[in-house]
């Protein structure tokens, strides 16, 4: 075991909220310690606010511990309303299923459950709330509990006077019989969480403490914050997703490449596996030449590899370097698909005229013929990064990449797909 594990976590801002911490940084670094983090299934994929505990994860199965991820099956259809303003709403068990199906394949790219020496533990809470008897849960967890315990917790505080109803109010007394579950079935003694967890987690260590007199842990990570004041995990209002089809790693990668210049030097610590000596050897050069963004560089390097795998890291690259030169010929179909995502789309018909006057009033790039042939005399429109100044100019199967796409842009920054 590494005695500098938990100063290190310490070092990289990882660390918000520990319950006993001489005592947890004692066990870390004399035992074997197993831990959990919950996910519970609100999406059929994980986003980029779970990527800091699910790389906490990684980091302790790294240093020797035993990760348990919990798949809350169970809690996933109730809602845990920390720091949420309104009540979520309620999903089917199928749909809860399938999302909880999703997001353990998910979490199988990030830690090793097959590891010869401390195999990772995947578990969903489902399999034990779905069989416990109501009568037998108040007796046996909700007697452990006083109102006034319940009322107290931050996250139900926040929600009394907009309303919280039971089944969210109860969702602390859940968490905490997760917690003992892990314990009497994996002697789990650790529970890692955000910081908008900290009343769930130790309502846990308090129901281990009271029905097994054993002392549990919980440590919890920072609330993320952007320097610019707005939300960490959003790029232009929709969420970052680590799923591939939800969010393609070209975008993936903006979003990292884009960081603030005040913020990336912590989010290398917080989401990469360089080493602290590296990270600030990194901000050293990066400070001395900050228009170089080197930083942001690796940052978008690293997190897109350890997501997306290095070969989508590499695409994404690629895709950047392409649009920035204006050399877009050089990409596959694929890549223009991700690089150009969002941007407006015309369906090319075997009726529609290929001519380029008339293809760009059909497309509705321009809004009239006179302005179409204005624009290609003035050499405003480009064909797949090429200026073409001719009026009499026709699409041809050389213009269409992979026999399909054909990139149009006016000006310096509007683009057109034409798919045919």
């Amino acid at each position: 075991m590494v005695s500098g594990f938990f100063h290190e976590l310490k070092d990289r801002g990882l660390i918000h909220q520990t319950t006993d911490e001489v005592a947890l940084e004692k066990q870390l670094n004399e035992e074997t310690v197993k831990l959990y983090v919950g996910f519970d299934p609100t999406a059929d994929s994980l986003h980029i606010g779970h990527l800091l505990p699910v790389l906490m994860l990684r980091r302790f199965q790294q240093h020797g511990h035993v990760p348990i991820a919990l798949v809350g099956g169970g809690t996933g259809m109730i809602g845990d309303p920390s720091f949420k303003d309104q009540e979520r709403q309620l999903n089917t068990l199928d749909t809860v299923k399938n999302w909880s199906e999703s997001i353990k394949h998910q979490l199988s790219r990030f830690i090793d459950f097959e590891d010869a020496t401390n195999p990772a533990v995947i578990a969903n809470n489902y399999d034990w709330l779905g069989e416990t008897l109501l009568i037998d849960f108040l007796r046996d967890v909700g007697k452990h509990f006083t109102i006034n315990y319940m009322m107290s917790k931050e996250s139900v505080k926040r929600r009394i006077e907009t309303g919280i109803s039971y089944t969210e109010f109860a969702y602390q007394l859940l968490q905490a019989y997760d917690f003992l579950k892990l314990y009497e079935t994996h002697g789990c003694l650790l529970q890692l969480g955000g910081s908008d967890q900290w009343g769930n987690i130790t309502a846990g260590i308090e129901l281990l403490r009271r029905e097994k007199e054993v002392q549990g842990f919980g440590l919890t990570m920072p609330l993320i914050t952007k320097a610019d004041g707005t939300k960490f995990g959003k790029t232009e209002g929709n969420a970052v997703w680590l799923d591939a089809e939800k969010t393609t790693p070209y975008e993936f990668y903006q979003f990292w490449i884009n960081t603030d210049d005040r913020d990336v030097i912590k989010f290398l610590k917080y989401f990469t596996f360089l080493s602290l000596e590296e990270i600030a050897a990194i901000e050293t050069e990066f400070l001395a030449a900050p228009e170089s963004r080197l930083a942001q560089k690796k940052l978008a390097e690293e997190v897109t590899s350890l997501v997306h795998g290095q070969e989508a890291y590499e695409q994404a690259l690629r895709i950047s370097q392409a649009l920035f030169s204006g050399d877009i010929k050089g990409l596959s179909g694929e890549e223009i698909k991700q690089g150009f995502k969002g941007v407006p789309t015309y369906n090319v018909t075997q009726e529609d005229d290929l001519a380029l006057v008339e293809l760009l009033i059909t497309a509705n790039v321009v809004p009239s013929k006179r302005q179409a042939r204005e624009d290609i005399k003035n050499g405003a429109i480009y064909i797949n990064g090429e200026r073409i100044q001719e009026l009499t100019y026709v699409i041809s199967e050389s213009d269409k990449i992979d026999r399909h796409s054909t990139v149009i842009r006016r000006g310096k920054k509007k683009y057109h797909l034409l798919q045919f």
